[in-house]
Parts: structure tokens; C-alpha cells; sequence
């Protein structure tokens, strides 16, 4: 390019170093959480805060303040500390069911009971002050968490039904997993509060289940 060109086209050199600089693309702002997000992130964060110190160490501001919400967002979601370590349980055991067909884990209903109470026992032992926060909710549910209660409690025994019956559970099914649920209840009880131990607590679940298992398999539904 000669002197001439540049005099000619002063602007053009000007326009490529004067030209503003191109602003950066903001980032996109994070997803707002939609009520089921909220309401995962919550019982999760309920089950840490439960694991880590037990029944005691679950506070409404904790839980809220591990969630990543405010304490008022937790509330309209959950109104007690009850209902929401009673609502946890009832997602966990759904969990349970989910990932795997416990009604496939045998050819008896003893058979496959017992891997299911195996693998529970693993876990309740494994996480003790998770075993407490669990267990003291269910005793300290009242009339104000009655719904969630109830839920807990159909989930945990549609469990037990379909592990007992197979892919058709029979009609003596579902009374007996009610009943095998009240065991569980009870001893669990009774080791968090220190009257009994975990081995004998294990035992006495063991036994008391094969007892009624043993009995189911003499009776028919016209017995």
C-alpha cells in the first residue's frame, strides 16, 4: 500500500483499531429448581445431616442451610422435623424397590426374604445415627404426619409383599408384611434406646420372621 493509498482511505486503518471491543457472551444464569428439584435436594440433604449426627443433629436451619434454600422454602415443603425424616425413608425404599426385583432373589419366600433382610441389615448397622434419626421419627410421628407416615409405611410393606409373593403376591401377603414391618419397628426401637444390642437385635428379627414365614407356608387363604 503507497502513502497516496493511506491518505485516500484514512478510516479504514482508524475503523480495524477503533473498532469497541466485542463484549463476552454472559454465561447462562443457573436453572431455577423446579419443586420436585426442591424437594429432592431437601431430603437429601436431610439423609447427610441425619447420617452425620443422628436424630438430634437434624435442625430445620441445617437441613435448610444444606439444601441451599431458605428455612421458610423448607417448611412449605415439609411443616416438621418428623415429616421430613419420615418422607426420606418412604423415598429410600422406593429407591430400594426400583433398583432391584427382590421377588427374583429366590425360589421361596424365606429364600428371598432373607436376602432382603440381609442387605438391611447391612445397611442399618453400617449407619447408626441414621438407624436413630429413622427409627425415633417413626415413634414420634403423631396426628400432623399422619399422611406421610402412612405413605412410609405402604411403601415399606408393598416391599416386603412383593419380596414374599413373588411376581403375585397372595392375599395372606400383604398382612404378614404389615406384621413383619411391626418387628422390625419394635427391635429397631428397642436398640436405639439401648435395650437391646445390634446382634441381638438382628437375631431377634431374624427369628421372629422365619417364625411367621414358616407359618405362611402351612396356611392357605381359607385357613
Amino acid at each position: 500500500m503507497t502513502a497516496t493509498d493511506t491518505e485516500a482511505h484514512p478510516t479504514r486503518q482508524q475503523s480495524q483499531s477503533d473498532s469497541p471491543p466485542v463484549a463476552p457472551h454472559p454465561s447462562a444464569p443457573p436453572r431455577p429448581r423446579t419443586p420436585t428439584r426442591h424437594r429432592e435436594a431437601i431430603l437429601d440433604a436431610a439423609l447427610t445431616v441425619a447420617a452425620a449426627g443422628g436424630y438430634e443433629a437434624v435442625r430445620m436451619r441445617t437441613v435448610a442451610d444444606r439444601a441451599g434454600i431458605a428455612v421458610g422454602t423448607l417448611y412449605r415443603y415439609f411443616p416438621s422435623k418428623t415429616h421430613l425424616l419420615v418422607s426420606a425413608l418412604a423415598r429410600e425404599f422406593g429407591r430400594l424397590q426400583a433398583a432391584q426385583d427382590w421377588a427374583a432373589t429366590g425360589t421361596t419366600p424365606q429364600q428371598r426374604l432373607d436376602r432382603l433382610t440381609g442387605y438391611l441389615h447391612e445397611h442399618w448397622q453400617r449407619d447408626i445415627h441414621l438407624t436413630d434419626a429413622m427409627t425415633r421419627a417413626f415413634v414420634a410421628a403423631d396426628s400432623t404426619t399422619a399422611a406421610a407416615l402412612d405413605e412410609a409405611a405402604a411403601v415399606i410393606q408393598r416391599l416386603l409383599a412383593h419380596t414374599l409373593g413373588g411376581d403375585t403376591p397372595g392375599p395372606l401377603d400383604q398382612p404378614v408384611a404389615e406384621l413383619l414391618a411391626d418387628i422390625w419397628l419394635a427391635n429397631l426401637t428397642a436398640f436405639i434406646g439401648r435395650r437391646a444390642s445390634a446382634a441381638q437385635t438382628r437375631d431377634r428379627i431374624d427369628r421372629a420372621s422365619r417364625r411367621i414365614v414358616d407359618r405362611l407356608a402351612t396356611l392357605t387363604p381359607d385357613s
